[in-house]
């Protein structure tokens, strides 16, 4: 007779039992896909500027596709009109996904869709960044950059730790470093 709240199962002292368990809970966890379908992830991943195994990450955690980036202007390194990283803001006209701008103070957020504009680079959406609100205004604000895109398949794109927490606030898809995204 087994101690109390033992299911009589075997022991898990040896390491073999462990390693025999995991593997098995793991390969049925990840299904195999089709070639077909990995080589259209790898596809997306690329038209999004994404290396595969961050989007295979992304999409096994939210079981979506990302549909829009969001990108911070301290991302981009867009502290006044004008400036910016050349190469980060040339990185963007590649992405096939909708793009949305959260402007950072002091820049103005018609400023900085001008900015972009003129250098051939539409958004589909720019607003104003959270600062530091209350949790359910965060949540509004983000909402609000989003536009009508679902919130778990939106990808944030940005460079601060106190942006980081939007992807929380506001239920996002998931985050990813300015310095990771544009390396």
């Amino acid at each position: 007779m087994g101690l109390i709240g033992h299911n009589g199962g075997p022991g898990l002292e040896g390491h073999a039992f462990r390693r025999l368990a995991w593997t098995k809970a793991r390969a049925a966890l990840m299904p195999r896909l089709p070639v077909e379908v990995v080589r259209l992830r790898v596809r997306r991943a690329a038209e999004l500027g994404l290396d595969y195994s961050t989007y295979a990450g992304i999409r096994a955690q939210t079981g979506h596709d990302v549909i829009a980036l969001l990108f911070s202007t301290n991302a981009l390194r867009m502290l006044r009109p004008g400036q910016g990283d050349a190469a980060r803001i040339a990185a963007l006209s590649a992405v096939k996904a909708g793009r949305a701008l959260a402007v950072a103070p002091p820049m103005p957020v018609d400023a900085a869709a001008a900015d972009l504009n003129a250098r051939g680079l539409p958004l589909d959406c720019a607003g104003a960044a959270p600062g530091l609100l209350p949790w359910p205004a965060l949540r509004e604000r983000i909402a609000d950059l989003r536009r009508n895109w679902p919130a778990d398949r939106v990808l944030l794109i940005a460079e601060t730790m106190g942006e980081r927490d939007w992807v929380e606030a506001g239920r996002l898809a998931g985050h990813i470093p300015a310095n990771r995204y544009f390396a």
